[in-house]
Protein backbone atom coordinates (compact mmCIF):
# COMPACT_ATOMS: atom_id res chain seq x y z
CA UNK A 1 0.00 0.00 0.00
CA UNK A 2 2.50 2.38 0.79
CA UNK A 3 4.62 1.68 -2.26
CA UNK A 4 1.62 2.18 -3.93
CA UNK A 5 1.21 5.45 -2.44
CA UNK A 6 4.76 6.42 -3.33
CA UNK A 7 4.54 5.30 -6.47
CA UNK A 8 1.27 7.46 -7.19
CA UNK A 9 3.27 10.64 -6.10
CA UNK A 10 6.26 9.95 -7.95
CA UNK A 11 3.71 9.63 -10.44
CA UNK A 12 2.75 12.87 -10.09
CA UNK A 13 5.78 14.49 -9.61
CA UNK A 14 7.13 12.79 -12.72
CA UNK A 15 4.25 13.87 -14.73
CA UNK A 16 4.48 17.71 -13.42
CA UNK A 17 7.92 17.41 -14.77
CA UNK A 18 7.23 16.26 -17.80
CA UNK A 19 4.61 18.85 -18.27
CA UNK A 20 7.06 21.33 -17.57
CA UNK A 21 9.14 20.43 -19.81
CA UNK A 22 6.95 20.24 -22.49
CA UNK A 23 5.84 24.07 -21.93
CA UNK A 24 9.66 24.36 -21.90
CA UNK A 25 10.04 23.29 -25.07
CA UNK A 26 7.41 25.14 -26.53
CA UNK A 27 8.72 28.64 -25.25
CA UNK A 28 12.35 27.18 -26.52
CA UNK A 29 10.95 26.90 -29.78
CA UNK A 30 9.27 30.38 -30.19
CA UNK A 31 12.64 32.01 -28.37
CA UNK A 32 15.42 31.31 -30.70
CA UNK A 33 17.67 33.75 -31.72
CA UNK A 34 19.95 34.28 -34.10
CA UNK A 35 24.06 35.61 -33.62
CA UNK A 36 24.69 38.50 -35.75
CA UNK A 37 27.69 38.14 -38.46
CA UNK A 38 27.85 34.03 -37.99
CA UNK A 39 24.26 33.10 -37.55
CA UNK A 40 24.30 30.58 -35.15
CA UNK A 41 20.71 29.51 -33.92
CA UNK A 42 20.52 30.52 -30.25
CA UNK A 43 18.39 29.40 -27.28
CA UNK A 44 17.74 32.58 -24.60
CA UNK A 45 15.48 32.34 -21.93
CA UNK A 46 15.78 35.71 -20.24
CA UNK A 47 14.77 39.07 -22.06
CA UNK A 48 17.07 41.95 -23.10
CA UNK A 49 15.39 44.52 -20.64
CA UNK A 50 15.93 41.88 -17.46
CA UNK A 51 19.92 41.41 -18.58
CA UNK A 52 19.91 45.09 -19.02
CA UNK A 53 18.81 45.95 -15.51
CA UNK A 54 20.90 43.03 -14.33
CA UNK A 55 24.18 44.43 -16.30
CA UNK A 56 23.47 47.68 -14.71
CA UNK A 57 23.33 46.25 -11.39
CA UNK A 58 26.61 44.05 -11.88
CA UNK A 59 28.63 47.11 -13.23
CA UNK A 60 27.51 49.99 -10.14
CA UNK A 61 28.19 47.01 -7.83
CA UNK A 62 31.17 46.58 -9.48
CA UNK A 63 32.83 49.95 -9.65
CA UNK A 64 32.22 50.46 -5.88
CA UNK A 65 34.78 47.65 -5.52
CA UNK A 66 37.22 49.26 -7.93
CA UNK A 67 39.18 52.13 -8.72
CA UNK A 68 38.60 54.03 -12.12
CA UNK A 69 41.44 55.50 -13.47
CA UNK A 70 42.13 58.90 -13.91
CA UNK A 71 44.05 59.02 -16.90
CA UNK A 72 43.15 61.25 -19.55
CA UNK A 73 45.14 59.65 -22.60
CA UNK A 74 43.64 55.86 -21.55
CA UNK A 75 40.17 57.35 -20.86
CA UNK A 76 40.31 58.95 -24.69
CA UNK A 77 41.51 55.87 -26.47
CA UNK A 78 39.10 53.45 -24.88
CA UNK A 79 35.77 56.17 -25.28
CA UNK A 80 37.47 57.15 -28.62
CA UNK A 81 37.52 53.64 -30.10
CA UNK A 82 34.59 52.24 -28.26
CA UNK A 83 32.37 54.52 -29.54
CA UNK A 84 33.43 53.93 -33.47
CA UNK A 85 32.88 50.05 -32.58
CA UNK A 86 29.26 50.43 -31.17
CA UNK A 87 28.53 52.66 -33.86
CA UNK A 88 28.74 49.94 -36.37
CA UNK A 89 27.80 46.86 -34.19
CA UNK A 90 24.59 44.91 -34.09
CA UNK A 91 22.99 46.17 -30.68
CA UNK A 92 19.88 48.22 -29.63
CA UNK A 93 20.16 51.84 -28.93
CA UNK A 94 22.04 51.09 -25.40
CA UNK A 95 22.92 53.50 -23.05
CA UNK A 96 26.72 52.78 -23.61
CA UNK A 97 29.33 53.27 -20.99
CA UNK A 98 33.04 52.87 -21.10
CA UNK A 99 35.38 52.70 -17.70
CA UNK A 100 38.95 52.50 -17.84
CA UNK A 101 39.61 50.65 -14.59
CA UNK A 102 42.76 50.60 -12.51
CA UNK A 103 45.27 47.16 -12.67
CA UNK A 104 48.13 46.70 -14.20
CA UNK A 105 48.31 43.72 -13.04
CA UNK A 106 45.17 42.75 -14.93
CA UNK A 107 45.29 41.84 -18.42
CA UNK A 108 41.71 42.27 -18.97
CA UNK A 109 38.48 43.99 -20.07
CA UNK A 110 35.13 43.14 -20.15
CA UNK A 111 30.99 43.94 -21.26
CA UNK A 112 28.30 43.60 -19.44
CA UNK A 113 24.33 43.20 -20.96
CA UNK A 114 23.33 46.34 -21.66
CA UNK A 115 26.41 48.06 -22.72
CA UNK A 116 28.30 48.15 -20.17
CA UNK A 117 32.20 48.17 -20.86
CA UNK A 118 35.35 47.79 -18.55
CA UNK A 119 38.95 48.09 -19.94
CA UNK A 120 41.64 47.13 -17.02
CA UNK A 121 44.74 49.29 -17.42
CA UNK A 122 47.10 46.18 -17.59
CA UNK A 123 45.51 45.66 -21.08
CA UNK A 124 46.06 49.12 -22.37
CA UNK A 125 50.14 48.73 -23.20
CA UNK A 126 49.42 45.33 -24.61
CA UNK A 127 46.96 47.05 -27.06
CA UNK A 128 49.55 49.55 -27.77
CA UNK A 129 47.41 51.28 -30.24
CA UNK A 130 43.56 52.15 -31.45
CA UNK A 131 43.76 49.01 -33.86
CA UNK A 132 44.77 46.84 -30.87
CA UNK A 133 42.36 48.44 -28.71
CA UNK A 134 39.58 47.73 -30.94
CA UNK A 135 40.90 44.22 -31.09
CA UNK A 136 39.85 44.30 -27.66
CA UNK A 137 36.63 46.57 -27.49
CA UNK A 138 35.14 44.55 -30.38
CA UNK A 139 35.37 41.34 -28.99
CA UNK A 140 33.77 42.78 -25.65
CA UNK A 141 30.81 44.33 -28.08
CA UNK A 142 30.24 41.22 -30.13
CA UNK A 143 29.62 39.58 -26.30
CA UNK A 144 26.83 41.98 -25.77
CA UNK A 145 25.50 41.86 -29.61
CA UNK A 146 25.61 38.05 -29.37
CA UNK A 147 23.58 38.32 -25.92
CA UNK A 148 26.33 35.71 -24.55
CA UNK A 149 25.24 36.72 -21.27
CA UNK A 150 22.32 36.25 -21.87
CA UNK A 151 23.16 32.94 -23.35
CA UNK A 152 24.88 31.63 -20.41
CA UNK A 153 22.53 32.59 -17.79
CA UNK A 154 19.93 30.30 -20.55
CA UNK A 155 22.24 27.70 -19.91
CA UNK A 156 22.38 27.28 -16.86
CA UNK A 157 18.62 27.20 -16.31
CA UNK A 158 18.71 24.37 -18.50
CA UNK A 159 21.41 22.44 -16.57
CA UNK A 160 19.49 22.83 -13.63
CA UNK A 161 17.07 21.24 -14.88
CA UNK A 162 18.63 18.71 -16.37
CA UNK A 163 19.84 17.96 -12.56
CA UNK A 164 16.26 18.36 -11.10
CA UNK A 165 14.94 16.00 -13.74
CA UNK A 166 17.87 13.18 -13.27
CA UNK A 167 17.67 13.95 -9.62
CA UNK A 168 13.93 12.66 -9.78
CA UNK A 169 14.33 9.85 -12.20
CA UNK A 170 16.59 8.05 -9.21
CA UNK A 171 14.68 9.11 -6.60
CA UNK A 172 14.07 5.87 -5.22
CA UNK A 173 18.13 4.65 -5.67
CA UNK A 174 20.51 4.05 -2.73
CA UNK A 175 21.45 7.63 -2.02
CA UNK A 176 25.27 6.49 -2.37
CA UNK A 177 24.50 5.76 -6.19
CA UNK A 178 22.91 9.09 -6.49
CA UNK A 179 25.39 10.99 -5.36
CA UNK A 180 28.12 9.56 -8.04
CA UNK A 181 25.74 10.12 -10.46
CA UNK A 182 25.06 13.32 -9.92
CA UNK A 183 28.97 14.18 -9.31
CA UNK A 184 29.51 12.58 -12.95
CA UNK A 185 26.27 14.50 -14.25
CA UNK A 186 28.11 17.64 -12.82
CA UNK A 187 31.35 17.12 -14.10
CA UNK A 188 30.08 16.01 -17.66
CA UNK A 189 28.19 19.27 -18.14
CA UNK A 190 30.64 21.31 -16.91
CA UNK A 191 33.41 19.54 -19.15
CA UNK A 192 31.30 18.35 -22.09
CA UNK A 193 29.18 21.62 -21.69
CA UNK A 194 30.27 24.52 -20.64
CA UNK A 195 33.30 24.84 -21.03
CA UNK A 196 32.95 23.50 -24.81
CA UNK A 197 30.69 26.31 -25.11
CA UNK A 198 32.00 29.38 -23.56
CA UNK A 199 34.92 28.62 -25.67
CA UNK A 200 32.65 28.49 -28.65
CA UNK A 201 31.37 31.83 -27.39
CA UNK A 202 34.61 33.09 -27.10
CA UNK A 203 35.60 32.38 -30.84
CA UNK A 204 32.42 33.48 -32.09
CA UNK A 205 33.03 37.39 -30.03
CA UNK A 206 36.56 37.33 -31.56
CA UNK A 207 35.00 36.68 -35.53
CA UNK A 208 31.91 39.26 -34.67
CA UNK A 209 34.49 41.68 -33.07
CA UNK A 210 36.44 41.20 -35.82
CA UNK A 211 33.82 41.87 -38.19
CA UNK A 212 33.23 45.00 -36.32
CA UNK A 213 36.83 46.46 -36.05
CA UNK A 214 37.10 46.29 -39.66
CA UNK A 215 33.42 48.12 -40.44
CA UNK A 216 34.23 50.83 -37.64
CA UNK A 217 37.52 51.54 -39.69
CA UNK A 218 40.52 49.65 -38.07
CA UNK A 219 42.33 47.35 -40.31
CA UNK A 220 42.00 43.60 -38.77
CA UNK A 221 45.23 42.38 -39.29
CA UNK A 222 46.40 44.21 -36.63
CA UNK A 223 44.60 41.99 -34.41
CA UNK A 224 47.23 38.99 -35.03
CA UNK A 225 49.92 41.39 -34.28
CA UNK A 226 47.41 42.04 -30.22
CA UNK A 227 47.45 38.25 -30.11
CA UNK A 228 51.16 37.94 -30.64
CA UNK A 229 51.47 40.63 -27.91
CA UNK A 230 49.70 38.88 -25.19
CA UNK A 231 50.71 35.46 -25.91
CA UNK A 232 54.53 37.38 -24.89
CA UNK A 233 53.00 39.15 -22.33
CA UNK A 234 51.32 36.21 -20.67
CA UNK A 235 53.97 33.09 -21.48
CA UNK A 236 55.27 33.34 -17.75
CA UNK A 237 51.29 32.72 -16.55
CA UNK A 238 50.18 29.39 -15.71
CA UNK A 239 47.32 28.22 -18.98
CA UNK A 240 45.48 25.07 -18.03
CA UNK A 241 44.53 22.45 -20.49
CA UNK A 242 42.35 23.77 -24.00
CA UNK A 243 39.46 21.31 -22.94
CA UNK A 244 39.73 22.62 -19.26
CA UNK A 245 39.38 26.43 -20.39
CA UNK A 246 36.86 28.84 -20.47
CA UNK A 247 39.12 30.82 -23.65
CA UNK A 248 40.46 28.93 -26.92
CA UNK A 249 44.36 28.99 -27.27
CA UNK A 250 45.94 31.98 -28.68
CA UNK A 251 47.42 29.65 -31.69
CA UNK A 252 43.71 28.25 -31.85
CA UNK A 253 42.76 32.59 -31.59
CA UNK A 254 45.10 33.38 -34.41
CA UNK A 255 44.70 30.30 -36.19
CA UNK A 256 40.76 31.28 -36.57
CA UNK A 257 41.63 35.23 -37.67
CA UNK A 258 43.87 34.43 -40.45
CA UNK A 259 40.71 32.43 -41.39
CA UNK A 260 38.72 34.94 -41.24
CA UNK A 261 40.42 37.98 -42.06
CA UNK A 262 39.12 37.75 -45.95
CA UNK A 263 35.68 38.43 -44.36
CA UNK A 264 36.83 40.94 -42.70
CA UNK A 265 38.60 42.69 -44.76
CA UNK A 266 35.89 42.71 -47.30
CA UNK A 267 34.42 45.36 -44.86
CA UNK A 268 37.48 47.43 -43.88
CA UNK A 269 38.58 47.98 -47.60
CA UNK A 270 34.68 49.86 -47.79
CA UNK A 271 35.11 51.65 -44.36
CA UNK A 272 35.66 54.99 -43.35
CA UNK A 273 39.25 54.30 -41.96
CA UNK A 274 39.87 55.36 -38.70
CA UNK A 275 43.35 56.60 -37.97
CA UNK A 276 45.91 54.14 -35.89
CA UNK A 277 46.82 56.53 -32.82
CA UNK A 278 49.51 55.36 -30.71
CA UNK A 279 48.52 55.22 -27.07
CA UNK A 280 50.84 57.02 -24.76
CA UNK A 281 52.04 55.25 -21.90
CA UNK A 282 52.49 57.83 -19.51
Amino acid sequence: MAETMFGAKLGKKAGVFVAVILVLCVFLLLNCYKAPVTGRSQIILVSSEQAAQMGAVAFQELLKKEKLSNNPIYNEAVVRVGKRITRVADTPNYNWEYRVIKGDDKINAFALPGGKIGVYTGIIPIAKNDAGLATVIGHEVAHVAARHGEERLSVGILAELGAAGLGLALSRQDPAVVSAVMQAFGIGVTIGGILPFSRAQEAEADRIGLVYMAKAGYDPREALAFWDRMEEATKNKPHPPEFLATHPSYGRRKSNIRMWLPEAMFYYERSSKAPNLLISLR
